[in-house]
């Protein structure tokens, strides 16, 4: 069972953490760019805190961005601004976003996202502490997927593992850890396998989400599948 709750306290967590962490910045290192290929540490910034309105859009029931087209460009023109307008929008998106979280609300009930996605909304405070996480690295200022809290790091693994089942280009393929604490199964709608993949957990991770090329996986069945754009 999701607790929104308890997700809505770890995402404040991981926004003070990154706000504290950015704090550190200067103007001149907002616009260098970041570990995401096109994009400075001012669009991460940027696209951090316009996705916490967007969050809260679709917990009050309206589209999540008015489309495509107006998403990219509030990004971009929010990308250059100096470090402490970045982080005063950041700091009072992610309070409007806590504030609605935390208001009275039907949690069970089937909220929309982009491209026709649709979740529970009680997931949606999980999907937001995704974005904060994952992005803070993406910063390259020191935070790494080693640093992530074990937690996350698990339930991340396993929201990821879910998304790829069943995909059409991707074998049948279990992900483990040495220790086996993480076990689960992805993919099985490609012919071949099924695959063993193994490694530790931030490896696992930064494989699935597109933030390593899993050189640092060990891999048994076949080769190491290639995974889906997210």
């Amino acid at each position: 069972m999701i607790d929104h709750a308890h997700d809505l306290a770890s995402v404040q967590e991981a926004t003070e953490r990154l706000l504290t962490a950015a704090a550190r910045l200067d103007n001149a290192a907002v616009t260098e760019p970041s570990r995401l290929p096109g994009w400075t540490r001012g669009h991460i910034l940027a696209h951090l805190a316009r996705n916490a309105d967007a969050l809260v859009n679709v917990l009050q029931g309206r589209p999540m961005y008015e489309s495509a087209t107006a998403r990219d460009t509030d990004i971009e023109r929010d990308a250059p601004r100096p470090l402490d307008l970045q982080l005063a929008d950041l700091r009072a998106s992610g309070a409007r976003f806590q504030e609605t979280g935390t208001a009275p609300a039907d949690w069970s009930r089937t909220v929309e996202l982009r491209n026709g996605v649709t979740d529970s909304a009680a997931r949606v405070p999980f999907r937001r502490w995704i974005e904060v996480e994952l992005h803070h690295v993406d910063l390259g200022i020191g935070y790494e997927l080693e640093d992530l809290p074990a937690e996350f790091t698990e339930r991340e693994i396993g929201f990821l593992a879910e998304r790829f089942a069943g995909h059409r280009d991707v074998p049948p393929t279990g992900l483990r850890t040495g220790d086996g604490r993480i076990r689960t199964t992805t993919g099985g709608g490609a012919r071949g396998g099924p695959v063993e993949v193994e490694g530790t957990a931030a490896d696992l991770l930064g494989w699935l989400a597109g933030r390593r090329d899993g050189s640092g996986l060990a891999v048994k069945g076949g080769a190491l599948p290639s995974l889906p754009p997210l």
